[in-house]
């Protein structure tokens, strides 16, 4: 794997005012915090199925991009926009939601399966491979019992952080956003540790 020169940040979620700020837009959720640090202003491209911020110009450009898809054909997005920019895998980060990590921890990895995350599933199927960079942000189980947990996973995440979640997750966020600039300057490897080091106050 490349150094972390990350030139597409995609984050997952669901589209419409709906399913905004519910635990599964988490991705979009992040990408909209680290849009308005840099300014930048998401418009709808047709041709990406999604909505699209940029982060400077030129050969050193990062695109942020929310599909506009829903969550189970999220890689149908990600792939177009990887051969619109002609990027490589090691140059896609993919942000998404976990429900098998405790609300606010977080784990970037270089590769892996999907978990069982129908985003992931979905971009796996389109790009025909497992090894791209994801970093999950863990939303917690809706229950610690095995078929309660499976009932009510739908309800868990699509329903909203409640106000106490919601000022763990700004919290994160900044840290994500920390964690990203390591990577930007000091490499993939330091990043990671940085990110996955962290401890959320729950």
């Amino acid at each position: 794997m490349d150094s972390g020169d990350f030139r597409l940040l995609a984050g997952l979620g669901n589209p419409g005012s709906k399913y905004e700020y519910t635990r599964h837009n988490i991705g979009f959720m992040v990408l909209k915090k680290l849009a308005h640090k840099e300014s930048a202003v998401f418009n709808m491209n047709k041709k990406l199925h999604g909505q699209l911020a940029s982060i400077q110009n030129g050969p050193r450009a990062r695109r942020l991009l929310m599909p506009s898809t829903y969550m189970n054909e999220s890689g149908r997005s990600i792939n177009a926009a990887m051969k619109w920019f002609e990027l490589d895998i090691t140059q896609l980060l993919v942000i998404v939601d976990d429900m098998d990590l405790p609300l606010g921890k977080l784990r970037l990895r270089e590769e892996g399966g999907s978990g069982g995350h129908n985003g992931l599933k979905s971009i796996i199927t389109e790009l025909g491979r497992t090894d791209f960079c994801r970093l999950r942000i863990g939303i917690g189980p809706p229950s610690e019992i095995v078929h309660e947990r499976k009932n009510k996973t739908v309800s868990h995440v699509l329903g909203k952080f409640t106000k106490k979640e919601s000022s763990i997750v700004d919290i994160v966020f900044d840290k994500v956003i920390k964690g990203l600039e390591i990577v930007q300057e000091f490499g993939l490897e330091r990043g990671i540790t940085f990110i996955n080091s962290y401890e959320s106050e729950i």
